[in-house]
């Protein structure tokens, strides 16, 4: 229990609280015992070392670290004390983070069957020299991609919802996807609305 605990993900801010990566609990709180990272609390706003946050309770049911002589809360989110630049994370080309840019969609017909009823689709066809990256690969239904077939949007009469482009890096991208509701108050709404859960 104590190791899934401690691979939670944690999000972290650079120091003018702009959200710079997604760490596990054990690495967030490596940070703040070396004074290179301090606890938020998402309700308060509140900053903490490492000393005045083990002093609080745990609340029953919450998430903590049981140790031999305490309990430790285990953090959601921190921010950095030293680091105030953005970092440049790329995007990984992937399945699971087309699906995540095009939020589980047909960007042909607009319909959301579910991730089991949805292909990747070469914009420019493959047997055209297209190419899979983030600029020639949408998420399309099962239908649209069968009649699409091995034509062009414009060939095919399909106009695209929007133009794919390379996502720009934000948590939803990190630690499997997973999300805390408490980082909605640190990270602009734009960042969530990929739907997740699908």
């Amino acid at each position: 229990m104590v190791t899934s605990v401690l691979e939670r993900p944690t999000l972290v801010l650079n120091r003018n609280w702009q959200p710079v990566g997604v760490a596990t609990v054990a690495r967030s709180l490596v940070k703040v015992w070396n004074e290179s990272a301090r606890i938020v609390d998402p309700e308060s706003y509140l900053q903490y070392g490492w000393e005045d946050w083990s002093l609080f309770d745990v609340a029953d049911g919450e998430p903590c670290i049981q140790t031999q002589w305490m309990k430790l809360r285990v953090p959601e989110v921190v921010t950095l004390t030293r680091y105030d630049r953005l970092p440049n994370n790329v995007v990984a080309f992937s399945r699971r983070n087309v699906f995540k840019r095009d939020n589980f969609t047909c960007q042909y017909c607009g319909c959301r069957p579910g991730s089991e009823e949805l292909t990747i689709d070469h914009v420019v066809p493959r047997s055209h020299g297209g190419v899979s990256s983030w600029t020639n690969c949408v998420l399309a239904c099962v239908d649209c991609n069968h009649r699409k077939a091995a034509r062009t949007p414009e060939r095919a009469g399909m106009p695209l919802k929007r133009p794919p482009v390379r996502p720009v890096w934000n948590p939803s991208y990190a630690r499997n996807g997973v999300r805390l509701e408490s980082w909605s108050r640190f990270v602009n709404d734009a960042y969530w609305n990929l739907d997740l859960d699908d």
